[in-house]
């Protein structure tokens, strides 16, 4: 089974795009706005480049941002593992939880 397509024009550094996208058209479009105003920065910023060397150009800010947030979540992800591990420490054994499931052991466990 193939899931719809919506098909959505878009306007990205003055060009209209008709993009085919199994995302919600208003994502999409959002998408597309967010690469536009990318470009419209780097056209913004007073050199002259080319357009097609501005959207290499927006494509690395694009980038950078992507790498970053990953980057973040990735420390967030590891901060709140190390306080999870810090909490169970000071749980009682019959709270603490399985490793081997993560679910919460329970008086009636036995555990």
């Amino acid at each position: 089974m193939t899931e719809k397509k919506t098909v959505v024009k878009v306007t990205i550094g003055s060009e209209e795009y008709t993009l085919k996208s199994d995302r919600p058209a208003e994502y999409t479009r959002a998408v597309a706005e967010h690469v536009d105003r990318a470009l419209k920065e780097i056209i913004s910023a007073g050199a002259r480049v080319e357009t097609h060397k501005a959207a290499i150009l927006a494509a690395l800010a694009i980038t950078d941002e992507l790498f970053q947030e990953r980057r973040a979540a990735r420390e967030l992800a590891d901060r709140v593992t190390n306080l999870a591990t810090d909490l169970c420490r000071v749980l009682p054994p019959a709270k603490r939880t399985s490793r081997a499931t993560g679910s919460f052991a329970s008086a009636a466990d036995g555990r």
